[in-house]
């Protein structure tokens, strides 16, 4: 299941229990269920390894103290077969609430004493929420069923390319962001954010063999979880990552918990807490019964976190603590600075922190500026970030990610922003992949790039005051238009607006002479007003597309190299950056090409590349010979309120169907598309149809709603009634012979009535025609009747033989897509090996190719439009203007002498006229 096919499920049951529960509650219920389910299997695959069968799990109970204990002490915890998530949806209509409650309760009583703290009380806000799903227990259980049947759906064997929980809990706070998204300044790490700050990390960390890192604020795990899934590229083997954790709110940090659980991670590498930061210095005591007696304080490689913006907090004291004595204690109104005081502490000499923060901590007075000045001073800023606006879900605030590190050998202070880098997604900003990698490398190159980066010395930030807001030091606003009086009064392009387009001139030589001419010393004039066409096949032009084409010479058969040829053992994760190196050497001496949109390219199109090659290294190569039903969520025709899952044909499970078909049976699919192509038409054509018709004609307003049930009832027995009085030998005669009553007279006037071809109608058993077959052999011969041309009665005919076509060409096209899909899963399920990576080639390693070839034409046609934009700007000048008014003054005026009206009239008029003529 993909993130959209997720996402609509998820959705379409969060509406059936929102008027059960608070939609903000909705999220710890799925993901408590969830997290049930994942410990679930995860016992089950153990005993699975451990050789015991279907029918030895399901007689497992705590009763067997020997076995149970076995289990705990490897996995953690115990769960009978009774309390199993698969043995709740085999009960069916058995299964009750009370299963539940049970299960829950049973669980606190089944963990190793090892793992206590990593399983206590994990699913205490879901087993305290359970009564809120329903006034009574039937009501409460209809609610759990649907939600069991829901996350049986949903994947968590850990092979996603995502964080599902995360996503989950990201997905649902955006659609229910009016009361779910903000909580005390609390807002949830978008995954693009989470992204970048992880990316920044894995890149200071990526030469470490083994690394602790710690979130003060961990929420979710989003973060944690994605430094680990970045720095998977970096470090190899198992268990190389150490996990700190520590949330204040109890129901997040069980999601925490979870989160960490269910994406593999060991629990000896998981270390959580539940407690607030501010007060209790952590991570440094092993529990909070005797935390002066154990204390030994932990330093890590990397602090990731997003603390609640502007939090009011108790400084009380705090000038003694060791967190915060050498820099100064926060603002009792604004702890923003003592979460990332506390996050330096923890910093060992060689780390790196990430830490969002809203933009006030840049330039905000009294005790923040002291700590500001300190930590600059000191050299503990490395860069500051300015993210774009409405990056979070329910909040405007503006952000920033402040890095910092405890030892650094620069001085200066990077700082950059990206706040124009973004694409918008709904009511929200969004970081592409392209975006990302632009602010990673700035960060790693250390390098001033106009508009967006710029190093700054520590002796401008003093003559600043160490206020770091962001536009004191980059400028990424977008300049004013220049307008130049000289061209606007007597037309010509000033060369000064020409050369901002110098980076073309470079590029393609001798263009510049071929599209313009010079005026003066100052002004040019287009040499010719078809831009295009000049553009269009000159010689320089074609020489760039060339060398582009060229540096890409191979690349396609290297891709093959690297994902194709050794299938089952590639590492698409650690291969990306090479084959992104491998993009930017090939582009670098081609002038103008973006490197960052050939990375967007990339990127949207590797995330595929990756969930592919799971499947198949984790089932095995026949893994892309398999079609699977391909499942969708319905409302139920007797309850609109429930919904239901249903098959809508099939799918491959890796090769998509219309790939399949388009290389293996591009005939049928051509038909399909034809007799398609032409349903469309007879659509329009209705339409035509119906729209020329004089609304008094059918009495009736025609909207495109009701138009198809309009033609099909209304149209029908229009036709009929109109054709009723047409008359013809066989119309004539075959009416006679409805006329008649007994088999006799009907067998003889079929023997002697040559005017009727009977051999178009289906003859009764006893030679004899009933009723229907001889109306409709009268309504078709009624249909070959001419009417007047543009009559009402032609136009309802047309109809009629449409509806009669569009009736059979809908019969054809089901037939021919039912055959098409019997013929692609058999295709599918017989491939040989070569067609199946051919396949897999052309899904993977084509769009890639096809999209990076469009780089030199978006560049081509971005000029183009710049110079047809400074073209069409001076081309009209203000004598051009001042003629056409004068023209259309004297045109006004010999209307106005044309006028006729009473005295008064022409008075006003021969005044008005007075002003026009001066």
């Amino acid at each position: 299941m993909n993130k959209q096919q997720l996402a609509s499920t998820i959705w379409q049951s969060a509406n059936q229990m929102r008027s059960k529960i608070e939609a903000n509650e909705y999220k710890d219920y799925i993901l408590g269920f969830m997290f049930y389910k994942y410990l679930s299997d995860r016992e089950i695959q153990f005993l699975k390894q451990e050789r015991y069968s279907d029918a030895d799990i399901a007689k497992i109970s705590a009763d067997d103290e020997k076995l149970a204990s076995h289990i705990r002490e490897n996995i953690g915890y115990f769960i009978a077969y009774d309390d199993l998530f698969s043995t709740w949806l085999a009960k069916g209509d058995d299964f009750d609430v009370s299963d539940v409650r049970d299960a829950l309760s049973n669980f606190d009583t089944n963990i190793e004493p090892t793992y206590k703290k990593l399983f206590e009380n994990i699913f205490k806000t879901l087993q305290s929420g359970l009564s809120k799903l329903g006034e009574t227990a039937t009501k409460q259980t209809k609610s759990i069923k649907a939600l069991l049947k829901l996350i049986k759906r949903i994947p968590m064997d850990g092979k996603q390319d995502y964080d599902v929980l995360g996503f989950i809990y990201e997905y649902l706070i955006s659609m229910f962001a009016a009361n779910a998204g903000k909580k005390a300044g609390e807002f949830y790490t978008p995954h693009e954010v989470s992204v970048l700050m992880s990316e920044i990390v894995a890149n200071h960390l990526k030469d470490r063999e083994h690394i602790k890192i710690y979130d003060p604020t961990s929420g979710s795990g989003s973060l944690l979880i994605n430094i680990g899934a970045s720095m998977a590229q970096y470090i190899t083997g198992e268990n190389k990552i150490d996990y700190y954790a520590q949330e204040l709110k109890e129901n997040t940090y069980n999601l925490t918990r979870m989160n960490l659980v269910m994406r593999g991670i060991s629990p000896a590498n998981i270390n959580v807490r539940n407690g607030d930061t501010l007060e209790d210095d952590w991570p440094f005591f092993e529990n909070d019964e005797n935390k002066d007696e154990t204390y030994n304080l932990v330093r890590v490689d990397a602090v990731v976190s997003n603390p609640p913006y502007s939090q009011k907090w108790d400084p009380k004291d705090k000038e003694f603590d060791p967190r915060f004595k050498e820099f100064g204690v926060a603002p009792k109104a604004k702890a923003d600075y003592a979460f990332l005081l506390h996050e330096l502490y923890h910093l060992e000499d060689d780390g790196i922190m990430t830490i969002v923060l809203p933009h006030g901590v840049l330039f905000r007075g009294g005790e923040e500026e002291k700590i500001r000045e300190t930590l600059i001073e000191r050299n503990h800023i490395e860069a500051i970030i300015g993210l774009p606006a409405n990056i979070f879900f329910g909040t405007s605030i503006p952000t920033i990610i402040m890095v910092l590190k405890r030892t650094r050998p620069d001085t200066d202070v990077l700082i950059i922003d990206a706040s124009k880098k973004y694409e918008k997604v709904g009511k929200n900003n969004k970081l592409r992949a392209r975006d990302i990698r632009e602010i990673v490398d700035t960060l790693k190159l250390r390098r001033d790039v106009e508009k967006f980066a710029r190093l700054v010395s520590k002796d401008e930030i003093r003559e600043n005051e160490y206020n770091l807001n962001i536009p004191r030091y980059v400028d990424s606003s977008e300049g004013e238009e220049p307008w130049d009086i000289h061209s606007i009064m007597f037309g010509g392009i000033p060369k000064s607006e020409v050369g901002t387009l110098q980076a073309y001139w470079e590029a393609f030589p001798g263009l510049y002479e071929k599209l313009f001419r010079e005026i003066s010393e100052d002004y040019v004039g287009v040499e010719n007003i078809d831009i295009q066409g000049i553009v269009d096949g000159f010689d320089s032009v074609e020489e760039y597309i060339k060398k582009y084409n060229d540096s890409f010479e191979g690349f396609e058969e290297l891709l093959k190299d690297y994902l194709i040829e050794d299938i089952l053992d590639v590492n698409a994760q650690s291969i990306k950056e090479t084959v992104c190196t491998e993009i930017f050497n090939r582009t670098a001496n081609i002038k103008l090409i973006d490197r960052y949109k050939a990375f967007q390219i990339l990127s949207e199109n590797w995330d595929t590349i990756v969930a592919d090659l799971e499947m198949i290294q984790g089932e095995g190569f026949d893994a892309v010979f398999q079609v699977e039903p391909n499942m969708v969520i319905k409302k139920k025709k007797e309850d609109e309120d429930e919904v239901t899952e249903v098959q809508e044909g099939w799918k491959g499970h890796i090769l998509p169907f219309d790939l399949v078909q388009e290389e293996f049976h591009h005939d049928l699919l051509s038909e399909i598309r034809k007799n398609e192509f032409r349903l469309a038409e007879i659509d329009n054509l209705y339409t035509e149809i119906l729209e020329s018709l004089e609304e008094e004609e059918l009495e009736l307003s025609i909207t495109n709603e009701d138009k198809n049930a309009f033609v099909a009832k209304e149209v029908k027995a229009y036709v009929i009634e109109a054709l009723a009085d047409v008359e013809g030998p066989e119309i004539n005669a075959l009416k006679d012979y409805l006329e008649l009553s007994s088999k006799k007279d009907k067998v003889a006037f079929i023997e002697n009535n040559g005017e009727v071809n009977w051999s178009t109608m289906s003859a009764n058993k006893d030679g004899t025609f009933g009723k229907p077959a001889v109306n409709a052999r009268i309504l078709q011969l009624q249909m070959e009747f001419e009417f007047p041309e543009d009559s009402l009665e032609s136009k309802m005919k047309q109809v009629m033989l449409l509806m009669d076509e569009e009736s059979e060409l809908k019969k054809t096209v089901k037939n021919q897509k039912t055959e098409l899909e019997k013929a692609t899963i058999e295709t599918i399920e017989t491939l040989e090996e070569e067609d199946a990576l051919h396949l897999l080639e052309l899904k993977w390693i084509t769009p890639i190719q096809s999209g990076l070839e469009t780089l030199p034409g978006e560049v081509i046609s971005s000029m183009v439009s710049e110079i047809q934009n400074l073209e069409h700007k001076y081309a009209t000048t203000y004598a051009d203007i001042e003629t056409e008014k004068r023209s259309a003054s004297k045109s006004l005026i010999g209307m106005i002498g044309r006028l006729t009206g009473n005295g008064n009239d022409l008075n006003g008029l021969a005044e008005f006229k007075k002003y026009m003529e001066e």
